[in-house]
């Protein structure tokens, strides 16, 4: 367990540089999804949850000052926290899945305000890095710039990791004592959640066009064909 959530940490923190870095769209809840899912030999479950948190703030984007949740975060929880403990219960169920959703939801919000911090912290040596661009110091430009990254890459690693260690145990340990009635409404979460992200991409259409519909079609196929 502990060497999955190594592994999926540090593949979760190289991602979410791509939310302020190369912006070669990576870090989409849809791409890592299935990225983190094929990591733990599941890569429907974790293209199941990245089309849903995809479409949950598909309205939301990082434009200029606004910092959106951290929709990235959230889907390599998500994922990762279902499918390893779901393989240590030995049962990966549909309830499983969306009472992790549900846990790690918030955490995009939690995200949201690191990253506001890790950027209000790079105001300093973007400042000094205005003065070694007044002295033509290349080097102290390319130190700030590589710390800055190392600083993102570091501690979105420790939340990810942190937070997938908790949330494995408490997946594990809450899971199996839940009423029958209560995993009995976590089924039918299960299928309700996908009609929340659908009616925000319905919202998002006149700016976004046809594509959010798109990703909502194939997300309740895949969950028809799932029951089928």
């Amino acid at each position: 367990m502990v060497s999955k959530s190594i592994l999926v940490a540090l593949v979760g923190g190289i991602t979410c540089l791509d939310r302020t870095l190369v912006q070669a769209m990576i870090s989409r809840p849809i791409v890592v999804g299935p990225i983190i899912g094929l990591i733990l030999d599941d890569p429907y479950t974790g293209l199941l949850i990245g089309a849903f948190v995809e479409l949950f703030w598909i309205d939301r984007s990082h434009i200029g000052v606004s910092i959106p949740p951290n929709d990235t975060v959230v889907a390599i929880l998500i994922t990762g926290t279902s499918i390893i403990a779901g393989n240590k219960l030995d049962a990966l169920s549909r309830e499983l899945v969306a009472f992790s959703v549900l846990l790690f939801m918030p955490f995009g919000i939690l995200g949201q305000k690191i990253d506001i911090w890790l950027i209000r912290s790079n105001d300093l040596a973007a400042q000094q890095a205005v003065e070694d661009a007044k002295l033509v110091n290349i080097r102290g430009i390319s130190r700030k710039h590589l710390f800055g990254l190392l600083k993102t890459f570091l501690i979105t690693t420790a939340f990810i990791f942190i937070s997938l260690i908790c949330g494995i145990q408490i997946l594990s340990w809450i899971y199996p004592h839940i009423p029958e009635n209560i995993v009995s409404a976590l089924f039918y979460v299960y299928f309700f959640l996908p009609v929340i992200g659908v009616a925000v991409a319905l919202n998002t259409i006149k700016l976004r066009g046809t594509i959010p519909v798109f990703s909502g079609i194939f997300l309740i196929g895949a969950l028809i064909i799932e029951i089928l």
